[in-house]
């Protein structure tokens, strides 16, 4: 699987399976007891597969399937990679602080200038503002930077699991 070079922080797929969806989550089901590598948990239809916590960092992604089935041999398996759900919720709260900073900060500097008041102060914290979403978003690339060989490992074995 090749990750692409998009503006893309966390990579989706979809894959066709030529059986049940009950079928492929009782071979992730089976797993959960056959090997130690990667902690497998199912809610429903959902499956997580991730390291084990002793083996995570901070940037470690997660991989997310959802196995939908659409006949009785035929599912549909959509994956999302991501880091853990708390890193992605901090990391999105900080892009609407930025965000909501920008808005403020800009509302506030186009005030003045309307009333003739000095507003450099609050232009430049509007301009400091979209500098930091783009440290921001730089360090969203580095993290998937930094996990890329996880998601691949964590690819190769969902494919494992599921014969494919």
């Amino acid at each position: 699987m090749s990750l692409p070079n998009e503006i893309v922080l966390r990579p989706r797929f979809k894959i066709d399976l030529d059986r049940s969806n009950q079928e492929a989550l009782k071979s992730f089901e089976d797993a959960k007891t056959t090997q130690s590598k990667f902690s497998i948990t199912r809610i429903d239809d959902h499956v997580f597969i991730k390291r084990p916590r002793h083996e995570q960092q901070f940037w470690s992604p997660q991989l997310d399937l959802e196995i939908i089935a659409h006949s009785d041999n035929h599912s549909v398996v959509h994956g999302l990679f991501g880091p853990k759900p708390a890193v992605w919720t901090m990391f999105m709260f900080l892009h609407f602080v930025v965000a909501g900073l920008f808005i403020g900060f800009g509302i506030w500097a186009y005030t003045n200038w309307s009333l003739g008041y000095d507003y450099m102060v609050q232009l430049a914290i509007t301009l400091l503002t979209v500098l930091i979403w783009f440290v921001l978003y730089f360090a969203g690339r580095m993290g998937k930077a930094s996990g890329k060989d996880e998601i691949l490992e964590l690819y190769n074995f969902m494919k494992q699991i599921l014969n494919i």
